[in-house]
């Protein structure tokens, strides 16, 4: 019996985890607050200006995916939802490499190797203009964007069909 007050502890202990960092507050707020707001993050990294970026991918597969920029000495400088499109459009086929796109957009709902054409291709599953779409990065096997596509995911459109 002491089991089921247990369980429901744990419940409403990570139902009450606040993954868009509501609460935080930059300048202000720390690392051991943003992972005891937020839990764990699905990936860390120091960008090219040297902030620590920890991403949290949120949604079914990440369709929302915020980041929390922080300082050397780990205070807040900002929260934000990355998965936007201004930040798709700053993706530059021949220009932009895997690093940058790992440092804007945070880890890609799956990768997928083609081996015969020797790329690797990232997915980012988001929601723009309240429609889910397919996000698609390929790489050249130099790691610099070959190609990107938008694609409509049709399948959420009506419930119970298939396009």
């Amino acid at each position: 019996m002491k089991i089921l007050p247990a369980a429901a502890l744990a419940f409403l202990l990570v139902a009450c985890a606040s993954y868009d960092g509501r609460g935080l507050v930059p300048g202000q707020s720390t690392a051991a607050q943003v992972e005891a707001l937020m839990g764990r993050p699905a990936e860390r990294l120091t960008n090219a200006t040297g902030e620590t970026v920890w991403f949290y991918p949120t949604a079914p597969n990440g369709r929302n995916t915020y980041a929390v920029r922080m300082r050397p000495d780990g205070s807040v400088i900002a929260v934000e939802q990355v998965l936007t499109q201004a930040n798709l459009a700053r993706v530059v086929a021949g220009k932009t490499t895997a690093k940058e796109v790992r440092e804007l957009l945070g880890p890609p709902s799956s990768v997928t190797r083609w081996w015969l054409r020797g790329v690797d291709e990232w997915d980012y599953l988001v929601l723009t203009d309240n429609r889910l779409h397919d996000f698609l990065i390929e790489f050249s096997a130099g790691g610099v964007v070959s190609k990107t596509a938008l694609l409509h995911d049709a399948v959420y459109d009506a419930a119970g069909t298939l396009p």
